[in-house]
């Protein structure tokens, strides 16, 4: 079973997360998102993209399983993540993401990414990534929430619902979990009806206009996850998460 599937239909590109139970992806599996991001973005008969998933949430991330078996695979990790999140801020077409359930680590470099965010009631928002010994994710989260909010998440790991995501203004609109999919597939309809190369200039101009860069950010971001993994408590983070047990972690500063 492939992670993912993808279709288009009426201009519009759907790509839809499968993998069981939590939508986490290894190495691999990320490098074959972004591709396929990019893929879609380039085709003349898609003028929008949307990105949703079965389950029992939106993405958890990455495979801490892969990670804790395997430190060394963060270069291609990072670099997967790195990919599926520009390719969906570059893509030339807009990409909305439908999001449900939980939306973690690698879930919110997608939703930061993305151009508009259609959430379902029961949507919640969290960046576990020190808790999991880890960096990464804040760029694109302070892409969606103020600076103060990101950092409290960050420093606590708490996670934040649909409805704050939608006061804090990230989010375009909350619905049922039924009606999630209908949304966004809504929203994506009124864009696709539009001159794609129109739509096409208007994200260019409005990428060009955002302060500062973000993949530039995000690039920093990885480097200093890199450096965490040179520190026992990284290791012991996923250990501990991977056991099932609580972490020990050691008066190193």
């Amino acid at each position: 079973m492939t992670a993912f599937s993808s279709q288009v239909d009426s201009g519009v590109g759907h790509l839809v997360f499968n993998k069981p139970p939590v939508n986490a992806f290894d190495s691999s599996e990320w490098a074959a998102i972004a591709a396929e991001i990019r893929a879609l973005g380039q085709r003349n008969d898609v003028h929008v993209l949307v990105i949703s998933a079965e389950g029992r949430g939106f993405c958890a991330g990455v495979d801490i399983k892969e990670l804790g078996a395997h430190p060394e695979r963060i270069v291609p990790v990072n670099k997967g993540n790195y990919d599926t999140f520009e390719a969906i801020h570059r893509n030339p077409k807009p990409v909305i993401v439908a999001l449900h359930g939980f939306v973690l680590g690698g879930g919110i470099g997608i939703a930061g990414a993305a151009d508009i965010i259609v959430a379902s009631e029961c949507a919640s928002f969290g960046v576990p990534e020190v808790d999991r010994g880890a960096m990464g994710g804040g760029a694109h989260l302070q892409r969606m929430f103020p600076v103060q909010k990101v950092r409290h998440m960050y420093f606590t790991g708490e996670f934040i619902d649909a409805d704050e995501a939608w006061r804090l203004g990230a989010v375009e609109k909350v619905v049922a979990r039924e009606q999630l999919l209908p949304e966004a597939m809504a929203i994506a309809g009124k864009i696709a009806a539009k001159s794609s190369v129109m739509v096409q200039l208007a994200k260019e101009a409005l990428n060009g206009i955002e302060d500062g860069d973000l993949e530039a950010k995000y690039r920093s971001e990885q480097g200093l996850t890199l450096e965490a993994y040179t520190h026992r408590d990284s290791q012991e983070a996923r250990d501990a998460f991977n056991e099932k047990r609580g972490a020990q972690f050691s008066d190193e500063s």
